[in-house]
């Protein structure tokens, strides 16, 4: 039975080691790339899939970590679901009860009604968990709102529960919840992260708004729910355009860049089209010293990482204020890199240097405030949302050092 083993996963569940430096350049090191999805959600609140089924199927696509975040809960306390009694939901639970055997599944019939108790988050983590190979970091999606608008963020590697702190204003709401998190943080010192989700959902989270948060370092450039409006429309900012007016504010008043998420947002496992939120539709990538959720962290608050919905990058360096990407490229598949960015003075960014190919290089300059790239192929995504039929990759920005 599948609880009495831990599945041995043949391939290796990180890309080999190639370089990326932090803004500092100082030195050079080694690491690994872990991929994994930041935004998950499972029976534990409105996911449809019990989280051992959720964490094998992320295991045996190759990702190396995934943070089950469902909406303001952890798993761990009892629980139980009512199997819906549609046949999809029918024979997913018996599924689950051969795969995992009526020595592990705990459920109860009455009448025509299947009532399961969900495991929780220490019970099912050492089924799948494996130093260097497999990661499950406990998350929350803390769900606030105001006025009726959703107010959400993800705080990976938590450790309690935080409440929705709620607010007088869509910008108190969700400056009340960071605060929370990095105050968990700072009494526990235990690593972790709070990233702004999907801010054009409802249209809930607006620039001005983003741009007066202290304290948020990530939000989703990218997430995978077929109602977040990530391209916006003719009245909103898509939110990779978003991105970079954030950080134009964010270098002006001497913050931190914020760094771009792709995510799954994953809902819906049974059911598969543009219509549903389904899983494997965009990760990181970390450059970190090891598979923890400290080394993870720490890589990604320094921006060694990047984010797709499907390009592999096979080098990546930033050296002497020097961009050099190289793509692992794909038979028959063409590509196009972007380096995008803002010069001194202006008040967008723009393409500063665009090319056809595999490979791409651009040097920053000290007129320039900060410059990131994103690579498009000609690829198609095997299942997209909105119109974002091609399969990209955004690397995090990065600005001039003038100390070298």
């Amino acid at each position: 039975m599948k609880p009495l083993k831990i599945t041995i996963v043949a391939t290796c569940l990180f890309i080999s080691s190639f370089l990326i430096l932090g803004c500092d350049n100082r030195g050079q090191t080694d690491k690994n790339w872990y991929k994994g999805n930041l935004h998950t959600h499972s029976y534990w609140s409105d996911g449809d899939e019990f989280p051992e089924m959720i964490m094998d199927w992320y295991k045996s696509r190759d990702y190396a970590f995934v943070a089950l975040s469902d909406h303001n809960i952890l798993a761990e306390v009892e629980k139980w679901i009512t199997i819906r009694p549609d046949s999809i939901y029918q024979t997913a639970f018996q599924n689950y009860l051969d795969e995992y055997g009526e020595d592990w599944v705990e459920y109860r019939e009455n009448n025509d009604t299947i009532r399961v108790k969900l495991k929780t988050f220490e019970e099912y983590k050492p089924l799948f968990e494996e130093e260097e190979h497999f990661l499950i970091m406990p998350s929350e999606e803390i769900s606030d709102q105001y006025d009726g608008k959703p107010l959400h963020m993800n705080v990976t590697n938590i450790q309690k529960l935080i409440k929705p702190q709620g607010g007088t204003s869509i910008l108190e709401v969700l400056q009340n919840n960071i605060d929370a998190v990095l105050k968990q943080r700072e009494e526990t010192g235990v690593p972790m992260m709070v990233h702004i989700n999907h801010p054009n959902f409802h249209y809930a989270i607006s620039l001005d708004v983003m741009t007066r948060l202290k304290g948020e370092r990530f939000f989703e450039v990218y997430n995978g729910h077929p109602q977040v409006h990530n391209l916006g429309d003719s009245l909103h900012l898509g939110t990779e355009e978003m991105w970079d007016f954030i950080n134009i504010a964010y270098l002006e008043k001497g913050q931190p860049l914020i760094y771009g998420l792709a995510t799954d947002d994953s809902h819906h496992y049974h059911r598969k089209g543009s219509q549903f939120s389904n899983a494997g539709r965009g990760w990181v990538m970390v450059q970190a010293d090891s598979l923890s959720p400290a080394a993870l962290i720490e890589a990604m608050e320094n921006g060694h990482f990047y984010s797709s919905t499907g390009v592999t990058l096979k080098d990546l360096r930033f050296i002497d204020n020097k961009i050099s990407i190289a793509v692992e490229p794909s038979l028959g598949v063409d590509y196009s890199i972007a380096f995008i960015g803002c010069k001194n003075g202006q008040k967008e960014a723009t393409i500063l240097q665009e090319s056809e190919g595999v490979n791409a290089e651009f040097t920053l300059s000290s007129d320039i405030n900060f410059v990131r790239a994103k690579i498009t192929s000609t690829k198609k995504h095997p299942n997209p949302v909105e119109n974002m039929i091609y399969e990209m990759a955004w690397t995090q920005p990065v600005v001039f050092n003038d100390e070298l």
